[in-house]
């Protein structure tokens, strides 16, 4: 496995602005002029720097976006170059690069405050993705800070985004979660964000400056899961040519989040109820036990209880996780959310874009009809296919999938199990009542959609009423 794949994927963006300035540190010369040549190419300015002294004052001196810092033995020591480099400018990403293909030093790299780990040799494509990622990401935090200091406080919260009634719950929940040190559950469908609610947990609370941890524990073999959480020393099995340091105890002091906890062997799970409770950990093939103080956040989107009743989950384990519990509701109960997530994500494509989308009413409508069953992740998909489909800035119903274009047809059509005929004013009546139904009662969200008035919908819902 490469180490960048632990320590954090990097998706390929579009071009970043000519401005933006890079700084490469390195002491190999010829090494420092390839990256140097392919940083112009992409559109970047490059700033040079053969050692940690030059790059400091080079970042005091002048503006820069983000670093790419050549680490040759990483393992020596060179990784405290990260803190050193983040301590007077926290806000730019530093992208290390190393020919050490090792996890333990590529999460240790992030640990400390790197944006990725990258190993020697990359290709010219692989680098220039990367720097366009990194200034992308230089970016977005700048503009993230902007737009909290802006937005209502109950509008977004860390990478959540939602202003619904279900989410100002879960903020307030997520809050009173934050101030405790007791394991959290964390309950939700795929593609509601479990992962983004555990990391506001973290940064809402005291571990907010201490490492996060995630691990997919449905993503690895049964046979894996336990040497990753816990490690191994050396000599443990055949292979074990040297110790490995496991993510508990790279986790220690901060919080560690075990996604699709439901996956865990139930032999891995015996060990980590020991973590829980008795806050040591022993590495695989060690007599030692090593005291780790985490907190532990997990998530699930399967029945857990069924799980327990099927002996795939240990009782005494799910009574340990749920002292604290959050289910995140489905986009299907937020549908009002729907507006603001897909501003949210608009302004986010149209950034990496260079185009300005926007939604228009008639794509919003069939939008509003679909249940979204891939939840916030598949209307992130279909906000991405239809700014590629668009032929212009303004997205509209015939760009989006077909079957959130079918939603709206559905929606549109009268109820019933037979061909009806009914009056204009019935017709109206029922696109009316039904559009608030599907809408969950928010009557200004249904006249937005129906391209009415408030004052008309209110004086037509009471028209309906004496009527009955």
């Amino acid at each position: 496995m490469r180490a960048s794949a632990t320590a954090r994927a990097v998706a390929p963006l579009a071009l970043v602005s000519s401005n933006a300035s890079l700084l490469i540190v390195d002491g190999n010369g010829p090494r420092r002029e390839a990256a140097q040549a392919l940083a112009r190419e992409a559109g970047f300015e490059p700033l040079l720097a053969e050692n940690l002294e030059r790059a400091s004052r080079l970042m005091e001196a002048q503006n820069v976006d983000f670093v790419l810092l050549n680490l040759e033995c990483p393992e020596d020591g060179e990784l405290e170059a990260i803190p050193q480099l983040k301590q007077r400018h926290p806000e730019i990403p530093i992208v290390v690069l190393s020919a050490h293909n090792d996890v333990r030093t590529a999460v240790q790299a992030i640990r400390m405050g790197a944006y990725d780990y990258r190993v020697q040799p990359l290709e010219g494509e692989e680098l220039r993705l990367l720097l366009r990622s990194a200034a992308e990401a230089a970016r977005s935090t700048a503009e993230q800070r902007t737009h909290r200091d802006r937005v209502h406080p109950k509008q977004c919260l860390g990478g959540l985004v939602g202003r619904s009634p279900e989410m100002e719950k879960l903020y307030r929940i997520i809050a009173k979660a934050a101030q405790s040190t007791h394991p959290v559950l964390i309950l939700g469908e795929s593609g509601t964000g479990k992962e983004l609610v555990a990391r506001s947990i973290h940064l809402s609370g005291p571990y907010k400056d201490k490492p996060f941890i995630p691990l997919d524990c449905g993503s690895l073999l049964p046979t894996v899961i336990e040497s990753e959480l816990f490690g191994y020393v050396k000599g443990a099995f055949p292979g074990a040519h040297r110790a490995k340091e496991g993510l508990l105890a790279l986790a220690d002091g901060g919080t560690i989040f075990l996604d699709e906890v439901g996956e865990l062997p139930v032999e891995a799970q015996a060990k980590l109820l020991r973590v829980i409770q008795e806050h040591e950990i022993r590495p695989q093939g060690s007599m030692r036990r090593v005291p780790v103080n985490i907190r532990l956040l997990a998530a699930t989107s399967r029945d857990l209880e069924q799980a327990v009743a099927e002996g795939r989950v240990r009782r005494d384990f799910y009574f340990r996780l749920n002292v604290l519990t959050l289910r995140i509701p489905p986009l299907r109960e937020r549908k009002q959310d729907i507006s603001v997530l897909s501003r949210h994500f608009l302004d986010r494509l149209s950034r990496a874009g260079g185009t300005q989308y926007s939604l228009s009413e008639e794509a919003l409508k069939p939008m509003l009809a679909y249940d979204w069953p891939g939840n916030v992740r598949e209307l992130e998909n279909c906000l991405e296919r239809a700014c590629t489909m668009s032929s212009g800035p303004v997205l509209r119903a015939a760009d989006l999938p077909s079957a959130v274009r079918n939603a709206g047809l559905q929606c549109a059509r009268p109820a019933g199990p037979g061909p009806q005929i009914l009056s204009l004013a019935d017709l109206e009546k029922q696109a009316i009542l039904s559009t608030i139904d599907r809408l969950n009662g928010d009557k200004l969200m249904a006249a937005q959609v129906l391209g009415i008035g408030k004052t008309t919908l209110y004086r037509k819902l009471k028209d309906y009423a004496a009527g009955d």
